[in-house]
């Protein structure tokens, strides 16, 4: 009875009410283009004028949005998994994109009305306009024929019942844990539902006069004259919030940003941790491509050293050959990393600027994704970061021979995990020519120690490529172009800049341009700055220059962000206490935007639920790790069709990364990777990738094979078989072509196949 109740009050919300007006309105209020920007500077505006209420309501709300949507509604959603009313009725008006998600209950309702009872709490008056917001959009989505009543009833009352719950307990956790941890804080504020109100901040005792900000030039400068000069301002204070009878133990602002360190770094590895956990995203086909490494454990491979490979191999054996024991050690990494940045600031600068930069690397796209992404460019960053923090400590009055001993071996590990690391040492030369104070070191045996560990760490690499013919050496001068003339062109230098711009955060990018010119204008007198830019801005400014001849991956830049980031933050540091306000404008600004663009960059799907339209594949950033397991579904699919004939029938792709991803996704080729592979590459007469140095098809006489290849999904033209292919077997006929599609409606993989029969 109450199904025939749903579907009559479905068909006559969708049907009878039909109108014209309804028509352009209904889809409007589901989802448009307008949502997300207005929604960015909604927040930007409370973030920067919001005061402590606005803060927290900003906080508030995208915590409780991201983990209700992702974690309630959509866990419930697959549990009931309810078919969306316009595939039971054919005659259903259906006025937006039809999503492939159950029905029940609606994302939609469940969020609205979570973010009206959100706003509830601390803007009274938004009751006025939110709640007639979110019964509008409910009703819209009955109307636009993708959801029931009962579906937008029961994720209104879901939305505002999880809103309840979370607010409850994070409000329980930080009375808890405020008060012991954070007592200065916690006297302020004792319950998230009651910040203080906004007052005049008291002047800072710690407060440096600008001439306090100079730092001697006759000498390098030690980490305890710095910590002199960098002390933490001290918070503002609002009495009369606190119990009665409440006393503040003895403690400094700083140890209140570290611990908040501590906390921010424990939230992120966690969330990390369920993301790469929860499917949202396939293997990159580097990953699935060194995964396959891992199988297949030696000195070095053709394009990487090997510890990528060791790494992948580690994660599989405690997890098992799923998508989260390949990433594993990716969260890991960038957890290790941000305790040894917040360690060293908290010493060297101040813990408040840690706390900072480390919110600033996780609002940079590229940093952000590299913390779930588990390529060589995690391991490649941590131990550059780790040799130039050691490396700071080295080049002071007081440094000792192990310091120098560290950062060889570090910067030797980062040389086992990309080629980059070597490009630390031009990084090291133009600090040595910076600062003069520095080059005494030079004096010492300790720096040619560590270049000799460095040296030594290079042995597996050097010793495959001396079993191999050198063909690292040659891969690595092609892709730089060695042995051609050197053609200047701007062809490829707009595409790396904006790519840059981008990845980077648009706002950190131009900050960091930014302090990298004022320091050399006005702070070559700063040991910090100079050090900082020296370990950062020569690597980019390489690839910069190498834009002027061909084109560069984003991410080969990686290991210079944080150094050029932590340049930005000292510089901004400075500027504080200086007393420039404008640097809370654009850290606002920047944060807000940068953790937008991480919430869409993790995962997509957030602008088709916010505006009712999925990115186009060109504009989507993650559709290189989206629907690879549907890929291998349709290779093995038409392997199957070529079975029946008999014979047993492998598998031959035409790139590397397509031959890792079939591995990994297709079931009977994962089962037994190792010993007996059933993906081959085609066979090649040079190295063009590792598997040219493992066992080929060749031995698998008589047997027939699937080649595929994918096209140009923008132009997608069949194109004849490879001519060496045709000559392996006695017969290549063309099998056509079938397309992957994103989201049920995008061309994302035409793939083009053929059959051969009878390998000679």
């Amino acid at each position: 009875m109450l199904q025939t109740l749903d579907s009559g009050l479905f068909r006559f919300i969708n049907q009878r009410l039909s109108n014209p007006i309804f028509d352009g309105v209904m889809p409007f209020l589901s989802g448009n283009p307008y949502f997300l920007p207005a929604l960015v500077l909604l927040g930007m505006l409370l973030l920067w004028k919001g005061g402590a209420r606005g803060r927290l309501c900003v906080l508030m709300l995208a915590l409780i949005l991201a983990l209700g949507d992702s974690f309630v509604t959509n866990t419930i959603k697959h549990a009931i998994g309810r078919e969306r009313p316009f595939l039971v009725f054919p005659e259903a008006h259906c006025l937006v994109g039809k999503g492939g998600s159950g029905s029940m209950p609606s994302s939609h309702a469940a969020n609205w009305f979570a973010a009206t009872f959100v706003a509830f709490i601390y803007y009274r008056r938004s009751f006025w306009f939110m709640l007639p917001m979110a019964l509008l959009v409910g009703f819209s989505r009955i109307y636009n024929g993708v959801h029931y009543p009962s579906d937008v009833l029961a994720g209104a009352i879901l939305g505002a019942g999880y809103a309840a719950a979370f607010l409850w307990l994070f409000n329980s956790v930080w009375q808890a844990a405020g008060r012991k941890w954070f007592p200065l804080w916690w006297e302020n504020m004792p319950s998230l539902f009651a910040p203080p109100a906004p007052s005049l901040p008291e002047q800072s005792q710690d407060e440096l006069a600008p001439e306090e900000l100079a730092v001697s030039g006759s000498a390098l400068g030690t980490s305890r004259l710095l910590r002199q000069a960098s002390p933490a301002p001290s918070l503002p204070r609002v009495r009369g919030i606190a119990p009665a009878g409440f006393q503040a133990p003895h403690v400094t602002p700083d140890s209140h940003w570290l611990r908040l360190g501590w906390a921010l770094i424990a939230v992120l590895l966690l969330a990390r941790l369920i993301y790469i956990g929860s499917g949202t995203i396939q293997l990159q086909e580097d990953e699935a491509y060194q995964w396959l490494w891992s199988k297949h454990l030696a000195l070095s491979y053709y394009s990487k050293p090997p510890l990528i490979a060791y790494t992948q191999f580690l994660g599989t054996a405690l997890w098992g050959d799923t998508a989260f024991g390949v990433r594993f050690f990716s969260p890991i990494i960038t957890a290790i990393l941000s305790i040894l940045v917040l360690r060293f600031f908290a010493r060297e600068v101040n813990a408040r600027a840690g706390f900072f930069l480390l919110l600033i690397i996780t609002a940079t796209p590229l940093a952000a994704l590299g913390a779930v992404l588990m390529t060589v460019d995690p391991l490649s960053v941590l131990f550059w970061t780790a040799a130039m923090l050691t490396g700071w400590r080295a080049v002071q009055e007081d440094g000792k021979t192990r310091d120098w001993f560290w950062v060889g071996l570090w910067m030797g590990l980062g040389f086992l995990s990309k080629y980059t690391e070597l490009l630390q040492w031009l990084c090291w030369a133009v600090f040595f020519v910076l600062w003069p104070p520095a080059r005494k070191q030079l004096r010492r045996p300790a720096p040619y120690l560590a270049l000799l560990v460095n040296l030594l760490c290079s042995f597996p690499v050097l010793l495959w490529n001396y079993q191999h013919q050198w063909a690292t050496v040659s891969h690595v001068a092609g892709d730089a172009g060695a042995g051609t003339t050197w053609t200047p062109t701007l062809r490829f230098l707009g595409e790396f800049v904006g790519a840059e711009f981008g990845l980077l955060n648009p706002i950190f990018f131009a900050a960091m341009v930014w302090a990298a010119v004022a320091m050399w204008r006005r702070g070559r007198h700063n040991p910090r700055l100079v050090y900082f830019f020296s370990m950062g801005a020569p690597l980019f400014l390489v690839f910069l220059l190498h834009a002027l001849r061909s084109r560069n991956y984003p991410n080969w830049i990686a290991p210079s962000v944080l150094p050029l980031l932590a340049l930005m933050v000292v510089y901004w540091d400075t500027q504080l206490r200086l007393g420039a306000a404008r640097v809370k404008t654009w850290l606002t600004a920047g944060l807000v935007l940068g953790f937008a663009m991480v919430l869409v960059a993790h995962n997509t799907d957030v602008i088709g639920r916010l505006t009712g339209h999925y990115l186009p594949v060109r504009f989507d950033p993650v559709h290189r790790v989206r629907e690879w397991s549907e890929t291998a579904r349709v290779v093995g699919q038409a392997r199957q069709e070529l079975l029946n004939e008999g014979k047993p029938v492998f598998i031959i792709a035409d790139h590397y990364g397509l031959v890792g991803q079939i591995s990994f996704y297709l079931p009977e080729a994962k089962a037994d990777v190792r010993k007996n592979s059933l993906v081959y590459y085609r066979t090649s007469l040079t190295p063009e990738n590792q598997f040219y140095f493992w066992p080929g098809y060749l031995s698998r006489k008589g047997e027939n094979a699937i080649f595929v290849r994918e096209l140009n999904r923008a132009e997608p033209q069949p194109a004849p078989p490879p001519p060496q292919l045709v000559s392996e077997f006695e017969s290549v006929t063309d099998m056509g072509v079938r397309n992957v599609l994103y989201h049920g409606q995008f061309l994302l993989r035409p793939l083009q196949f053929f059959a051969c029969r009878g390998l000679k």
